[in-house]
């Protein structure tokens, strides 16, 4: 399988790593590929803010504009469908199968979002579970 397609680049969040050869010590930035690669940039997509880049207002996602709802079906459903549009908008290496919001049953204010998605080179399925905090309101 040709996985050039998916890319290869620092890791995310940036980390070093460190090798030791010949008793000298190299440090370097950490690179990701591949799926991995996929899996950073759904995060990065998801944690950037609409408007937060200057250079490109427009990339994100508009879930941090729901951070103050309450946690009920609609703002679900709300973050749901601001995921499938950045992800179609923004990674165009994968097919956006099904998002599912769904309250975390120990902690109120938090969502845990199944992302379910197709690696359109490889032809393999994939998912990730994203935690999506809700500000607690006094409502």
């Amino acid at each position: 399988m040709d996985t050039d397609f998916l890319g290869k680049g620092w890791k995310y969040p940036i980390q070093t790593e460190t090798t030791i050869q010949n008793d000298s010590e190299q440090s370097f930035i950490a690179d990701s590929e591949n799926e991995e690669k996929i899996r950073e940039s759904i995060a990065i997509i998801l944690g950037t803010a609409k408007g937060e880049r200057i250079m490109h207002p427009d990339f994100g996602c508009g879930i941090n504009e729901l951070v103050f709802e309450v946690n009920n079906a609609t703002t679900r459903t709300l973050v749901a469908f601001h995921i499938k549009e950045a992800l179609r908008e923004w990674e165009r290496r994968i097919e956006v199968l099904d998002v599912v919001a769904k309250s975390d049953s120990k902690e109120e204010n938090k969502l845990l979002i199944t992302i379910n998605y197709r690696i359109r080179s490889s032809n393999l399925k994939a998912n990730l579970v994203y935690p999506f905090y809700l500000e607690r309101g006094n409502g």
